[in-house]
């Protein structure tokens, strides 16, 4: 396939999303709302279920099936209430040693008025420096788009995977050909230039696997893609429940984790 090809099989409306596989990987999932500051961000869900017999923390973007929940769920961009409630499960896991498992798949982070307000870009540098501090295991996953801050604002962890017909990237295809070009009809041309799909990402070392799908792609088989999302998250979840906190740490910390894959986003986006 084309890579705007795997660019629109991850931005299809049939695709899982967040809850379509929580609910399989955890089917007794009790999602938990807010930020105790401010309100609540229905574009990220997050909560505790059973996960292979350990409770779980959960959290993932949701975009919405219809209409009418994907402007309710604002199309999975994220506020600043939505880091800060991400942030809030993930201290609740800290504290109870709890493992996390977090789903990507976001357009980026809502770039409108009242967001800019109420501080988006500092929350998602909060949430990328928080994230370093969090004492139990974190695997992250890329079902979808991961775009931007959105994304890393989410992706800090010990382990990141992406799903076959995935995307990553620093910037969607129609941004960045809007910043290089001024002209977003060419986002066919800078998604191949940004580099975004599973095969190259991995190649950057950014990610540790891809996860295969199902053939014509997971919105063909939810059931059949949950299991392969599964195996694999606890595939690289089980050596880190036996790994001592501090060892996460250091591990989270260490250069090539989350450094090089900033480094590796902007040479992309410059060359």
């Amino acid at each position: 396939m084309s890579v705007w090809e795997i660019v629109e099989l991850a931005r299809h409306p049939d695709r899982p999303y967040s809850l379509d596989y929580i609910r399989r990987l955890a089917p007794d999932f009790i999602e938990l709302h807010g930020d105790r500051l401010a309100a609540d961000d229905p574009a990220l869900v997050g909560g505790i279920g059973t996960w292979h017999g350990r409770t779980t923390v959960f959290l993932g973007h949701q975009k919405g099936r219809t209409l009418k929940d994907r402007v309710a769920r604002n199309w999975g961009m994220m506020h600043p209430e939505g880091y800060r409630k991400a942030l809030r499960l993930a201290h609740h896991a800290a504290k109870f040693g709890f493992p996390i498992v977090s789903l990507i798949d976001t357009p980026g982070a809502y770039p409108g008025a009242g967001a800019e307000e109420r501080g988006i870009a500092a929350a998602i540098a909060h949430a990328i420096m928080d994230w370093f501090r969090i004492p139990v295991p974190i695997v992250a996953a890329v079902i979808g788009e991961g775009g931007s801050g959105g994304a890393l604002g989410m992706g800090v962890a010990d382990r990141v995977i992406m799903l076959e017909n995935s995307i990553y990237s620093v910037a969607s295809p129609e941004a960045a050909a809007s910043i290089v070009w001024r002209d977003n009809t060419r986002k066919v041309e800078a998604a191949e230039q940004l580099q975004l799909t599973s095969r190259e990402i991995v190649a950057m070392g950014v990610v540790e696997e891809v996860v295969p799908e199902p053939p014509g792609s997971a919105s063909t088989d939810y059931e059949a893609a949950a299991r392969s999302l599964d195996a694999a998250l606890y595939r690289h979840m089980q050596p880190l429940l036996s790994a001592d906190p501090a060892e996460l740490l250091h591990f989270l910390s260490s250069p090539g984790r989350f450094a090089t894959g900033l480094l590796s986003f902007r040479y992309t986006v410059r060359t």
